[in-house]
């Protein structure tokens, strides 16, 4: 008689990474991973645009791509590139922990 095959459950990737790496790491990893993210996301807003990196209003080609490859910007630098690729900035803060996810709009530019 052939045993019947006990399913694998499938759990959350979050979970089963915390048994075997200290939570640390994993928050670590984590933040580097928006930064990388965030590189990412600001080519594509150019490119979205349709807007060469030597087209960008106000910005060398160089400083598009210093931009765009920095993973930490002042907050006035990214306005004025976004400003120069047609769109403007909100800055929120929203509660980790509150279920009512309560935004509170910091800035808009």
């Amino acid at each position: 008689m052939l045993k019947k095959k006990q399913k694998k459950e499938l759990k959350n990737f979050d979970t089963d990474l915390a048994k075997f790496v200290p939570q640390d790491l994993i928050n670590q990893a984590k933040t580097e991973a928006q930064k990388e993210i965030f590189k990412l996301k600001l080519a594509e807003l150019r490119q979205n645009q349709g807007i060469k990196q030597t087209d960008v209003d106000g910005f060398s080609q160089v400083s598009v791509s210093r931009i765009e490859s920095r993973s930490d910007i002042k907050i006035s630098t990214l306005i004025d590139y976004v400003h120069a690729c047609g769109f403007d900035v909100e800055i929120k803060a929203v509660p980790r922990r509150n279920k009512k996810k309560e935004e509170f709009v910091l800035l808009k530019a």
